[in-house]
Parts: structure tokens; sequence; C-alpha cells
């Protein structure tokens, strides 16, 4: 496959700037990974594993559709779940998704390293199945996540993990987030996403702060109120 710009879309994220350094110096002393907090843990895998079974009918008419578009247009066939490597706590981690481009604009060999790259073309609109835009616009491709939070690789909350190569810019850019907790399917500054705020690095150290600081019960409260904030973005449908 050709060389292409790396859409910006992927990788929104700024440097720290020095009022950040400052303001929360103290998370930048810290060098190794923060311990889990056992309410918030009980609580992702809980949700994670109702919202899977409540899933579980969507994934499977997604399924039916996909093989459907697959019979009427041959170039379209796949499977519908793929991984690439990503981060999350510092650690590399296969993070799931639901397939959104044709077979055809993979890089198979990128693909079995587990690269990024290999599937970037998921930015082109014009890379996609029929199914596969309406899976993008209403952000179903991360449901397979709920499986990464099950099995501990992240949190319902918290920075997206990035692809491999997007942590390690993000680190030589000074940020320090995505290596102190686990990654999250939202974020105070995902769900940010269609505003100007979007790659904001300081809602990232806001709640890395609050997560030092709150005790259990009003950091899942800050957790639902993030959700709710996640679920108001999702129903605009404008993950395109």
């Amino acid at each position: 496959m050709p060389n292409k710009p790396e859409p910006k879309e992927a990788f929104p994220y700024k440097p720290p700037d020095e009022t950040i350094k400052q303001k929360y110096r103290h998370i930048f002393a810290i060098d190794k990974p923060l311990d889990d907090r056992f309410l918030k843990v009980a609580f992702d895998k809980i949700v994670a594993a109702l919202l899977l079974m409540a899933a579980a009918p969507i994934l499977l008419i997604l399924k039916i559709a996909y093989v459907i578009e697959g019979w009427l247009i041959p170039d379209n066939r796949g499977p519908m779940f793929f991984s690439y490597n990503a981060v999350s706590a510092g650690r590399v981690f296969p993070k799931y998704k639901i397939r959104l481009i044709k077979m055809k604009y993979i890089d198979q060999v990128g693909a079995k390293r587990g690269d990024w790259h290999a599937y970037s073309a998921e930015w082109t609109p014009e890379s996609r199945t029929h199914v596969g835009h309406f899976v993008k616009k209403f952000y179903l491709d991360e449901l397979p996540q709920f499986y990464n939070i099950l099995r501990g690789d992240m949190s319902i909350v918290g920075p997206r993990p990035l692809a491999v190569h997007h942590y390690e810019r993000d680190q030589q850019q000074g940020n320090v987030t995505r290596f102190l907790i686990k990654g999250g399917m939202l974020g105070l500054g995902h769900v940010m996403k269609g505003t100007p705020e979007m790659g904001n690095p300081v809602y990232e150290y806001d709640y890395i702060d609050k997560y030092l600081k709150l005790s259990p019960f009003l950091l899942l409260w800050l957790d639902l109120v993030i959700i709710g904030r996640g679920i108001k973005v999702i129903a605009r449908g404008k993950g395109l």
C-alpha cells in the first residue's frame, strides 16, 4: 500500500503547556502506574458485562448485516472484528474494534503485527463498507472494547488508549497520563469531541488529579458524569 499522510483526526492530542506542568507537577513526579481503585474496577467490570449482554443482539444484527453486504458486494466481505496494539497504563494490549473498511484497504502485513497503520483508511469515508459507515457514525465500532474492560486492559473512563506509535509520540511531547492509569472508552478530554477543546491535555491531568484525591464514591460519581456526557456525544451520531 502506498504511504499516505496520517489523518490528523487520529492524533489531536497536544503537549502540556507550562501552566499544566506547574499546576500538576505532582503528577509529573509519579514514576510508575497508579494502583487501581477497587470500586472503579468493580463498577467497570459489572457495567461492561451487563452492556456486553445488552449489546449481543446489536452485534448479532450487525454480523448479519455484514454477511448480507458481503454477499451483495463481494469487495466488502471480511471479518467483523479486528484488533491493533494500543497502550493502557504503559502496557501494550490488543484493542478490539469492529471493522469499518473494505479488506482491500487493510495492509495485511501490518495487520498481522497489530499495527494501527494497517487500518488507518477508516478515516477515509470512501474506504468504508455501507455497514461500516453506519457503525462509525454511532461509535458502534467501540463496542468490543467492553471485552477489553472485562479483561482488565481498559476502564470505562480514562484517557483514550492510543496506538503504540501515537503513545510514543504522546510521551515524546511530554504527556504522562496514559502511562499512569488505564485508558478508557470515555474521558474528560474525549467527551469534548467536536469542540476546539478536543485534544487539550488539561482535562486528562484534571482527571488524574481527581483520581488521586477523590474518595472512591466521589470518583465513581465523576465517572458517571463523564459517561453521561459521552452518551450525549454518541446520541448526536457525529462519529464520522
